[in-house]
């Protein structure tokens, strides 16, 4: 059985696409979840996908409002909760949402091998 793009994301809400450094991410929601998918740019029919929770967007989005040059490391070492930000990758996928979502954007500037993200007010 073949799986495709379409029979997975039926009833889910496309969002928007964010190009990372090493990956593709397409962003689509249902009620409670976000669903990120991650197409590798370097290996051919390379991907993955991750599930996130709406609310701890929201709670992540409102504690980081205003804030510029943050980096998943940085998010994820100044969360307080480790229920809401588990790990370095659920920082990374979190702020992913928040520039499909139009709540931040990928700051360009930098020519390091970390992405920076600027969050709206």
């Amino acid at each position: 059985m073949r799986l495709s793009v379409k029979t997975l994301t039926t009833g889910l809400r496309f969002h928007g696409e964010v190009q990372g450094k090493r990956q593709h991410y397409y962003i689509l929601s249902s009620a409670r979840q976000y669903f990120v998918m991650s197409v590798s740019i370097r290996k051919r029919d390379a991907g993955n996908f991750n599930l996130v929770g709406r609310s701890a967007v929201d709670r992540l989005y409102r504690r980081l409002r205003g804030q510029q040059g943050l980096t998943a490391k940085i998010v994820f070492t100044r969360s307080r909760s480790r229920r809401l930000v588990p790990s370095h990758l659920a920082a990374l996928t979190m702020l992913y949402v928040l520039v499909a979502t139009g709540r931040a954007s990928i700051d360009g500037r930098h020519r390091s091998r970390e992405i920076f993200f600027n969050v709206k007010a």
